[in-house]
């Protein structure tokens, strides 16, 4: 509840705040290009990154504001249910540690800038890779608009302007300022300034989370007290719904909904054009492999960050006009000393910025290369595409504002939930197309349309617990035939998955051209510096595709 201005509180976060915009505006002159205006050096970083700044780099992409406002708000409102996160960044990175060394090879060899780059090279078809990239860009603004709220949520219990007393403009004040600041650091230095940001991120996090998981407990009588209390809170009725607000443990009847959304996640993360832009600035394969290995590290600090949902609940936290998302920023409000509760906002705010930037430069990169590029400006220069990829930056971010002030925040995990939905559909063009050119591109066209259809249908169907007649409130709904409740995304990507397996079938039995492969096998697996066979004539017949090198200036950045 806004009690005012904290003026220590206050003065310590604007400090932390200034120091890394300063650190986002110096970015561009650390590890200086030749030219930042070329997406190569403004977009993936001169692809330079090693394994120690590719782990806080994915660390800072990965674990955001959904990680200290969204899972714990989700488990202070509904109680087990919010550990689904973790269990799903365990899931996530044995999948990742076998794919995306293939798509870094691939797009090494190719001079990818975007997934959608490989897709329309690897199945030969405009409309594929169009839709791969308006997927992308779909799915990015909410997930921005996600970080936007965290930002939104600490300078409201700060006192600044968020409370629901101030007019339209007071409202949306720490909206209008997480822009600025994004756009102009962003616009200036490009993915290096989230790069290094994420240095000072991460530190932050790593120590806000070690000293609430331990002085929080302390200081309100432990942690059987802390179940103790969440349990009879969570047993009370919901006024609003009728039925008890959640549980320490998952009912049987939530269990198809939990597994599918901890695995529906997971396939989903490393679709979004951030993670892959974050894997495409490193320097070579092994780097991606070691970090799928090690990052795994983020989730226990994210199972300790879930718990202060239920902190909260034993603090006695009451977040104004009910609103789960303020129960962090009020538990450490509430606890720390001011000083101290200064770098706890200043952690959340900044565990803001470093996703959103990444996520808008992916986005801006999807939309200049297989957009603009593409269909607008097929002899663009690569200071041209710097130059429109940068704009582009700054739309996708307003287009995250129009997210978060049009859509229900109450529980803003949502907006992330919806924009998987829409991500998970691209798996089967990227991720088959890694490993088998079997899959039809008009079969893998008509899959991501049935899906995206279904899926954005019956998540608009869903409405925000006790408001009848909403939509977009929950990511669950019942799966047909089945009569379970599973998540959206995942009934989606089955329906997805039949209909490609399906009509390529079909096309294949028909003879529908399935266009020409621009890849080779021997891209999949390729290292910073090995040889590329096909500049060698006499080892060409021992490629098994080896008739597509034909084809090969058709591939995007060659």
């Amino acid at each position: 509840m806004n009690r005012g201005v904290d003026g220590v509180a206050l003065g310590v976060f604007v400090a932390l705040f200034l120091i890394v915009t300063v650190i986002g505006f110096l970015a561009a002159r650390w590890r200086r290009a030749a030219d930042l205006m070329h997406l190569d050096e403004w977009g993936l970083g001169g692809r330079s990154f090693g394994t120690f700044i590719t782990w806080f780099l994915l660390g800072g992409d990965l674990y955001t504001a959904y990680t200290f406002i969204a899972v714990p708000a989700l488990v202070f409102g509904a109680g087990a249910v919010g550990f689904f996160a973790v269990p799903y960044t365990v899931i996530v990175y044995p999948i990742i540690f076998v794919f995306l060394p293939r798509l870094w090879s691939v797009s090494h060899r190719h001079g990818y800038v975007t997934p959608a780059d490989f897709v329309r090279n690897r199945f030969d078809s405009r409309a594929l890779a169009l839709a791969v990239a308006v997927t992308g860009i779909l799915a990015t603004m909410p997930y921005i608009a996600l970080q936007l709220v965290g930002i939104q949520v600490v300078l409201d219990v700060m006192g600044l302007g968020g409370g629901a007393g101030g007019g339209p403009i007071a409202h949306h004040l720490p909206l209008i300022v997480a822009f600025g600041i994004l756009a102009a650091y962003t616009y200036s230095s490009g993915l290096r300034a989230p790069a290094l940001i994420a240095f000072v991120k991460d530190a932050l996090i790593y120590l806000v989370i070690a000293v609430a998981i331990i002085y929080i407990p302390h200081q309100v009588g432990g942690w059987a007290h802390i179940f103790d209390a969440a349990s009879k809170h969570l047993a009370a009725v919901n006024p609003k719904t009728g039925k008890p607000f959640g549980s320490l443990a998952i009912a049987p009847a939530g269990r198809w909904a939990y597994g599918s959304l901890a695995l529906g996640s997971a396939l989903a993360l490393f679709m979004y054009p951030h993670c892959i832009t974050a894997v495409l600035s490193t320097r070579d394969r092994n780097v991606v492999r070691r970090n799928a290995a090690m990052l795994p590290a983020y989730s226990l600090v994210l199972g300790l960050i879930a718990l202060l949902g239920y902190m909260a609940v034993a603090a006695g936290v009451k977040p104004a006009g009910g609103n789960a998302q303020l129960a962090v920023p009020e538990l450490f409000n509430t606890m720390f000393p001011s000083w101290f509760a200064g770098v706890a906002f200043a952690a959340i705010g900044i565990g803001a910025l470093v996703p959103a930037a990444i996520m808008a430069i992916a986005a801006a990169n999807l939309f200049t290369r297989n957009v603009y590029r593409e269909f607008l400006r097929p002899g663009a220069t690569p200071a041209e595409e710097a130059r429109v990829s940068k704009i582009a930056s700054l739309v996708v971010k307003f287009g995250a504002l129009v997210f978060v002030i049009g859509l229900d925040k109450s529980f803003a995990i949502n907006l992330q939930l919806l924009g998987g939905i829409w991500i998970l559909q691209t798996f089967p063009a990227i991720v088959f197309g890694l490993y088998s050119r079997w899959f039809h591109r008009f079969a893998l066209l008509a899959g991501w349309a049935a899906a995206m259809a279904y899926g954005t249908v019956v998540a608009y169907g869903v409405p925000v617990p006790g408001r009848p007649g909403s939509h977009f409130g929950g990511p669950t709904a019942t799966v047909p035939i089945l009569g379970q409740k599973a998540y959206i995304a995942l009934t989606a990507f089955a329906l997805n998955v039949v209909v490609v397996v399906v009509l390529t079938a079909v096309f294949r039995a028909s003879h529908v051209p399935a266009g020409t492969d621009g890849t080779v096998v021997d891209d999949y697996v390729a290292d910073a510096g090995d040889v590329d066979l096909r500049e060698l004539p006499g080892l060409l017949d021992v490629t098994e595709e080896a008739p597509a090198v034909t084809n090969r200036t058709t591939s995007p950045g060659r």
